[in-house]
């Protein structure tokens, strides 16, 4: 009898299953930005999603619900209804810095997420007032070497992407740096024009206005390959660092144990959203990298990403604000 009972449930797995992933989605989706309105997040949030909406006929509701670097969203999602109805913005500070800032968090980062696939990388561009007497990364680690704690870099705050950033250029060019922290990348771009500062590494965007009227100079860019907005910038690897590469990044991820057709139809309309022409332009316009790659992919890349930064966050003793 009990093997009569297991056939039939098997059956029923076996009907529920595909109906489901065929049905899917049949009601609006929300999906969590873990950052304050406004920003970067919720820019690439907004512009991938519309495409992914009208490929699948229903809406994305975006959300942002900021708070302790990520987590509020993140723990959110953690505890959300693995059924594809709950999603969130994945990014390299929740993801792969988080884990090892803080002391301890309300869910398992690796355990209690499914990775679905990478959207879009953000190379970073490492810059200095145009006062300071470098042309090259080559020259400006020179005169930093020649200068322990001298030159000063601000950030948007502990534990940013700048900051961390930096603090891995610190560790492998063996450098002294003053670290000044802002409250956004607003404030710290400020004083960097004025020559408060005099380095920082920051997305493109924000930085081009400034290097084209000549009051910042750019030395490198941390992606693996050249900038299309600034092709004759080299990139860090290429100035003396193989192997080198910091950019930001963001993607999709849902609960942990969502269906493997649900996981696999969002990284399928993933792909085909960051590939559409629209989009290519926007990321070409801002200097990003479109990927939308598998969740297999997604998460090895994580993984990398994980191993780089807590080696960065432990050396570094970088703790959360």
């Amino acid at each position: 009898m009990k093997s009569v009972i297991a056939l039939l449930l098997a059956a029923v797995c076996g009907v529920v299953a595909p109906s489901y992933a065929q049905t899917y989605p049949n009601k609006p989706i929300r999906f969590l930005i873990p950052f304050a309105p406004g920003g970067s997040s919720e820019i690439i949030a907004r512009l991938v999603t519309n495409e992914m909406a009208k490929s699948m006929g229903q809406t994305f509701i975006l959300e942002s619900k900021a708070g302790a670097a990520g987590n509020v969203a993140m723990e959110d999602t953690a505890r959300s209804a693995p059924d594809g109805y709950t999603l969130i913005l994945a990014h390299i500070g929740t993801m792969a810095v988080n884990p090892y800032m803080f002391e301890k968090l309300p869910f398992d980062t690796n355990r209690d997420f499914t990775p679905i696939s990478l959207w879009v990388k953000v190379p970073q561009l490492y810059v200095v007032n145009a006062e300071v007497p470098v042309k090259d990364l080559r020259e400006f680690v020179k005169l930093a070497q020649s200068k322990p704690g001298a030159i000063s870099y601000g950030s948007a705050g502990i534990g940013s992407a700048g900051h961390l950033s930096t603090e891995y250029f610190k560790m492998v060019a063996k450098l002294d740096l003053l670290h000044v922290p802002y409250k956004g990348s607003g404030p710290q771009l400020i004083d960097l024009v004025a020559g408060r500062n005099q380095f920082a590494v920051l997305g493109t965007p924000p930085l081009m206005p400034h290097i084209r009227s000549g009051k910042l100079r750019a030395l490198a860019i941390g992606s693996s390959q050249r900038s299309l907005l600034l092709p004759d910038v080299p990139t860090v690897a290429e100035q003396g660092y193989p192997g080198f590469e910091t950019s930001q990044w963001y993607g999709l991820m849902g609960p942990a144990k969502m269906p493997d057709a649900v996981v696999k139809r969002l990284a399928d309309e993933s792909a085909k959203a960051v590939k559409t022409q629209s989009v290519r332009e926007r990321f070409n316009a801002d200097d990003a990298i479109g990927v939308g790659g598998t969740p297999a992919e997604f998460v090895d890349f994580i993984r990398v990403e994980q191993a780089r930064w807590s080696e960065v966050v432990k050396k570094a003793n970088i703790k959360p604000e």
